[in-house]
């Protein structure tokens, strides 16, 4: 069980946490709670999808919550809706979704299965982690046979980095982001190895409300079964740490560590 941790709060208020080789666990807190949390996500539904229960818990203990969208997903029309139609039914879903939610929605609507890694992109979502002043970050995570999250793994990551860059003048002061996570998201599977996990009992009908908004979650023609994957994923992953619903995701790399005393 190396590297795995069973948490209550991103923001660190109370986690489980096991030590490498050993069958037994043991709760441990801090001082701290949860922060500003920024799900970052190439499509809205994504986030919704894969980060919206992870955020709607934060928010639920106290913390900030903000859904930033880098397109509208609007290339997923189906036949009988036109494309910017159904950009704009996007859109309206995502408000509706994070207002039930209590977080903040925010667009910067690059063309769907377009979304560009470059220095523009990569500046506008580090003008937006500045402005709202995250303090954890989720998005996708890199193993993706789909472009578009692809890149916006690749823009968050340098996004972070020049956001805490003193020397980089932009509208808004520097201002560094503690931890990033990535979404358990099925898109996104390729060596995707979970070692957080949530407890997301206290918020889990009112993200399955948020997720209702989208008609591509209950079961558009011709589209994937979201709401039976992530309903019965929520399961499966609150199985392995003992909660009824449990939102899985992978921290970065670069901030594991084997005996973590929070998150």
């Amino acid at each position: 069980m190396n590297r795995r941790s069973f948490a209550q709060s991103v923001g660190g208020a109370i986690a489980l946490s096991a030590l490498p080789g050993s069958s037994m666990w043991k709760e441990t807190s801090s001082n701290g709670t949860p922060g500003r949390i920024m799900a970052i996500a190439a499509h809205p539904g994504d986030g919704l999808f894969t980060m919206g229960a992870v955020v709607a818990q934060q928010i639920g203990r106290g913390g900030t919550g903000a859904l930033l969208s880098l397109s509208l997903g609007e290339k997923g029309a189906p036949k009988d809706i036109q494309v910017q139609q159904y950009g704009e039914m996007q859109r309206t879903a995502t408000q509706k979704a994070t207002h039930l939610l209590g977080a903040e929605s925010i667009f910067l609507a690059y063309p769907d299965a377009e979304i560009p890694f470059n220095e523009e992109s990569t500046l506008a979502v580090c003008d937006a982690i500045r402005l709202f002043k995250a303090d954890v970050i989720i998005t996708h995570w890199s193993g993706s046979w789909h472009r578009d999250h692809q890149n916006c793994h690749l823009i968050v990551r340098e996004a972070v980095f020049y956001a805490a860059l003193e020397t980089l003048a932009r509208s808004r002061p520097a201002h560094s982001v503690s931890k990033i996570y990535y979404a358990d998201n099925w898109e996104d599977a390729n060596n995707f190895v979970p070692d957080t996990f949530l407890n997301i009992e206290a918020v889990y009908e009112k993200w399955l409300q948020a997720c209702d908004f989208y008609p591509m979650w209950r079961g558009q023609a011709g589209l994937f079964r979201y709401n039976d994957y992530y309903r019965a994923l929520s399961i499966m992953r609150g199985c392995l740490c003992g909660y009824k619903h449990a939102a899985a995701l992978m921290s970065d790399p670069g901030q594991r560590m084997s005996r973590p005393q929070s998150l």
